[in-house]
Parts: structure tokens; sequence; C-alpha cells
């Protein structure tokens, strides 16, 4: 692993966001097996009867809105034109990215032992630092990087243009992945990167083509994490039924139409109302009825896992403070926030229930919800490309309502339909960048990455994959995405 001493990366180089160029680097400092949390738990297996772990998800959007057309983010127009729709929010809501620096530290001094998982995009953190809010960057950094606060904070990896992962052209899942380490490595440093080892899916969107999702957890793992959050309903056993134990870890399998195999750990969000779940502390009162589990030859807490927005809503802004302050607490009262029911963090759980001798083969398996259907007409020896898109095929013909689009956090939206004005720009500007770039990055010895034509055109194609051009609607958004594509295209064909 790379020394992790002396050295450090700039946040911000030619104007650009440090996403790319330290690529090896990276690789060398996630790729470890190093425990995170066991050296500094103060939590006994022993002791606890179930867990809850809770995330929040904060994101804004870049876009071509600037005074003169540059990019910025959408937290900074929000402040520029505070009468257009809820543009009032944005004081609100560049505190809510800030205060989980105030209320972890808080906490800590009054007895109590509270845990939060924090999964920002990284164009919101490369938003916060073009708006010089340096005050939320440091503020967040006190509870990453200080060892008085580590114990108690998680970071969860994610893409780093907020793009949903089944739309996203498979060749580019993993320079987002690389390009949020990276520039998570630039803000709180290579310590805390080598830390992060869950990550969080844009929208909790998880890819059900098997192509795609072999592609996308081969990546996860490559890059070093070892579980991902997955929403309930987004997937099934492998025989096609409901999960039977949804407060258990599972193992996610992956299955290519090569017939190939990967697996990797998924904590399963449950199903609700994310952000008013976690904003009144629902979790840690649905984890007060469950009870131990028996997994393999061990017994282990059950874990209710879930993650809601950590800005939307005025349940989220308003009664999330001193709900979230009154669950730790309730716990100090009832056990000294160590015993009995407790929040963890999500590597923590893994790596004491590992500790207690807990098996990864023991974890129940399950696969993205409508696989089934396809590996019942694919038998084990005839696994070819031809064969699985022929069951697809059947399976359409059959069953209208089946899709390849993933599922997401809410069912009644498509990522794809209706938004082809955007996601044909989308995959065209992906082909050209890799047109151009690929050919060159094939010699190992080159800088390519390092460059900031390189740079340049990779936030260009990042950025235009952001989720929001398609979920907030035609009109504006989808001009900001037209936008995005023409520039980048100029850019790459220069």
């Amino acid at each position: 692993m790379l020394s992790l001493e002396n050295t450090t990366l700039p946040e911000i180089i030619d104007g650009l966001p440090n996403i790319s160029g330290s690529e090896a680097e990276v690789l060398s400092v996630v790729n470890n097996d190093a425990p995170v949390f066991l050296p500094t738990t103060n939590i006994n297996l022993a002791d606890v009867n179930a867990v809850f772990a809770i995330a929040l998800h904060m994101h804004q959007p870049t876009i071509p809105a600037g005074s003169g057309g540059e990019l910025i983010s959408n937290l900074q127009y929000m402040f520029a034109h505070p009468q257009e729709g809820d543009n009032h929010n944005a004081g609100p809501f560049a505190w809510c990215y800030s205060r989980m620096g105030d209320f972890i530290p808080e906490l800590v001094s009054q007895g109590c032992n509270p845990r939060i998982m924090l999964d920002y995009s990284g164009n919101l953190l490369w938003g916060l630092r073009q708006m010089g809010r340096d005050d939320v960057l440091d503020n967040l950094k006190r509870i990453t990087c200080d060892p008085k606060y580590q114990p108690y904070v998680e970071w969860l990896g994610t893409m780093w243009g907020h793009a949903v992962v089944p739309s996203t052209p498979i060749e580019d899942i993993k320079l987002h992945i690389l390009a949020w380490q990276q520039y998570f490595a630039a803000i709180f440093g290579w310590e805390a990167l080598a830390r992060v080892k869950g990550f969080s899916p844009p929208e909790m969107h998880l890819p059900n083509h098997p192509d795609t999702l072999f592609q996308f957890v081969k990546a996860l793992k490559e890059c070093g994490y070892r579980w991902l959050l997955v929403q309930e309903h987004t997937v099934e056993t492998i025989d096609g039924q409901h999960l039977t134990d949804k407060h258990l870890p599972h193992r996610l399998i992956a299955r290519n139409s090569q017939g190939e195999t990967i697996s990797v750990i998924a904590l399963i969000k449950t199903q609700g109302s994310d952000t008013k779940l976690v904003a009144q502390m629902q979790p840690y009162y649905e984890a007060k009825t469950l009870s131990k589990r028996r997994l393999g030859n061990v017994e282990i807490p059950a874990i209710v896992s879930q993650i809601g927005d950590g800005e939307n809503g005025g349940v989220m802004m308003n009664e999330f403070p001193s709900a979230f302050k009154q669950a730790w607490w309730d716990m100090v009262n009832n056990g000294g926030g160590r015993s009995g029911v407790v929040g963890v963090c999500g590597t923590e759980y893994l790596e004491l229930i590992e500790a207690a001798g807990c098996q990864v083969e023991d974890f129940p398996a399950c696969q993205p919800t409508g696989q089934h259907q396809i590996w019942q007409r694919v038998s084990s020896n005839n696994s070819q490309p031809e064969a699985v898109e022929k069951a697809i095929e059947e399976i359409k013909q059959i069953n209208p309502n089946f899709h390849l689009e993933g599922a997401s956090w809410t069912n009644h939206i498509s990522w794809v339909k209706g938004y082809e004005n955007v996601l044909s720009p989308m995959y065209e500007l992906s082909n050209l960048f890799h047109q151009k770039f690929d050919s060159l990055l094939l010699d190992s010895d080159s800088s390519m990455t390092k460059q900031a034509n390189y740079r340049q055109a990779l936030l260009y194609n990042l950025l235009l994959q952001t989720s929001c051009f398609r979920y907030w609607g035609q009109g504006a958004w989808t001009d900001y995405a037209r936008e995005i594509y023409q520039r980048g295209k100029s850019y790459i064909n220069s």
C-alpha cells in the first residue's frame, strides 16, 4: 500500500476538480484489508440485542448557470436567485451539509455514543469549495479526520457525478467511482479515504441487467469497497422470492451473460418514506422491537439500515436535529449507549460480527429483482450472451412490466422513459470521450489522466450523467444537460 505520510493532493488543478491523474495511488490506498472500526469501537457485541445504521445522502448538481454561463453548484444558484421556487432554502440546505460537524462533538461531550454515515456526491463537495464554503468543509473535516470523532462517523463512497448506475455507460461506472475517491482524498486526506469501505448508489438505483450488475460489482471490489447499501424491493432471493429477513446482511450475487459470478456484501435498506424515517429516527425505534438472529454458528444482533436525503423537506430540515439528539440521549438512559439497542456504522457492524466468528458464506444470498426470470430460462451450461438476450426478450413478451432499467428508491419513476433527449446525447458524449482517450490510455506509462484536456473532458462526461437532468423533469434541467453536452462535444472534438 502507498505510504500515506507526507503525501497530499490538491483539490483544484487548472481550475478543475482533481478527479483524475492519481488512479494508481487511489487503488493502492483503498485496496487494503485493515480493520477500520474494530481497533476503536466501544461496542461489545455480546451486550447488544439489535442495532441500527443510518446514512444521510447529500447532493447538489453542477449546472452551467453562472453569471457568464460557467459551471456552478445549484446551491450557488439558489443563493443568487432566492425568489425562484424553493431557493429560499439555500441557507438551511448549507446548514444541513455542515451541521453533523456540530452534532457529533456535542453528543460525544454529553456522554452519548452516536453514529452517522455520510454520503456526499462529488458534485456537492466541489460546489461547496467553488462557493468558498470552507466553513462547511472544515466542519466535516473535524469529524472525519480528528481521532476523537472518527469512531462515530463513516463516509460512504458514491458516484462522483450522482449518476444512476443502470443507465450509466458501463465503461464510465468505474470512472465515477475513482473520481469520487480521488476528490475525497484531496479534501480529507489519504488516511480518510482508506477508511471508506461502504458504497451508496445514487437514488438507491441497482442495475438488474446481468452484465451491468456484474461490471458494477466488479468495479466496486476493484476500488476497495467491501459492501453496499441496497433498497429492500430492488433485490430478491435466488429463487425469486421476497427476502426472508431484511435485518440480516446479505451476499449480492452478480452473474453475467458469460456465466461468471462475483459477489459483494449488501446491507438492506428497508422500504418506506426514507427522509421522514431517518428524520424521526424510526430505525432506532424499529430496532427496539428486534432481537438477535442466528447466522451460521453465531448469534448476531439484527440490523435496521436506512438512508434518506440529509437536507430535503421540512421534516429533515426542522425535526431531525431534535429527534437525532433525543434518540442518543434515550440510549444513554437505557444501557449507557453501549448495550441493548445501539447505533452502528455499516463497516463497524460487519467487522464486529466477523470478529465474532460470522462467515460471509453464511449470509443469505440475493440478486436484483427480476433476475430469477432470466436464470430459470438459461441453463448453467449455456451461459452465452445470446441465450441471455433471448431469455430477456421472451420475458418481455410474457411480462410487459419486466424491464432492465433497474430499480431505485421509488418504483413509479423511470430514469429512461421520456428522457431520450438526455440519454442519447449522454451516450454519444461518452462514446466520443472513449474514442478519443481509450487508445491513448493503453500505454501503461501514459500520464494522460494527469493532463488538463483529459480532466476537462472527463468532467463534462461525468456531469452529463447526473440524475437530476432527468429526475427534475423536462425544461430547464434538460436544457442544462443539452448545454453540457454541447460544450463537452465541442471540447472533445477540438
